[in-house]
């Protein structure tokens, strides 16, 4: 058996029994923005944070600030202000990190991959040709080269 050491989702483990509780995206909504809780922005009935746990380098989310886990049930003025945020996003991630495109989705229940279920939000994820190379078809390890904080300190002032 092969084992692959990843210390820092121990975090994500402890964090996860916590929010059993409560819902970590309200709580950081309520938070200063900073490196630390990660939000990049703060639109009319959204907010755009880089997401902890990241599928690629630079991968965003995009909440809406009402707790909602039903996404027929978002008004049409939550709606506006996630586009806009979704747009912002993309126009920011490509003039900084220039990728060949994105990945902009959701995953509507935990049967879908929600890792957050109760709470909506919509995925940014900057692709670039050859991401997929060999290190995940092959090794089945995705390689990052930044940290989200360091992605935090190289989008914070273009939002």
């Amino acid at each position: 058996m092969k084992l692959m050491w990843a210390p820092w989702r121990m975090k994500f483990i402890l964090n996860s029994k916590k929010e059993a509780d409560g819902c970590v995206l309200c709580d950081l909504q309520n938070q200063e923005d900073s490196q630390e809780n990660l939000i990049l922005h703060r639109g009319s009935e959204s907010y755009i944070i880089i997401n902890k746990y990241p599928y690629n380098t630079a991968h965003l989310m995009v909440v809406p600030k009402v707790h909602e886990s039903d996404f027929t049930k978002l008004t049409a003025s939550t709606m506006a202000s996630i586009s806009s945020d979704l747009q912002k996003a993309v126009a920011v991630l490509t003039e900084v990190y220039k990728p060949a495109g994105f990945n902009i989705g959701m995953n509507l229940g935990q049967a879908a991959g929600a890792g957050i279920p109760k709470h909506l939000h919509w995925h940014i994820v900057p692709r670039w040709i050859g991401d997929n190379n060999f290190m995940p078809i092959v090794g089945g390890t995705k390689v990052l080269p930044e940290t989200p904080e360091e992605t935090y300190s190289r989008l914070k002032d273009r939002f």
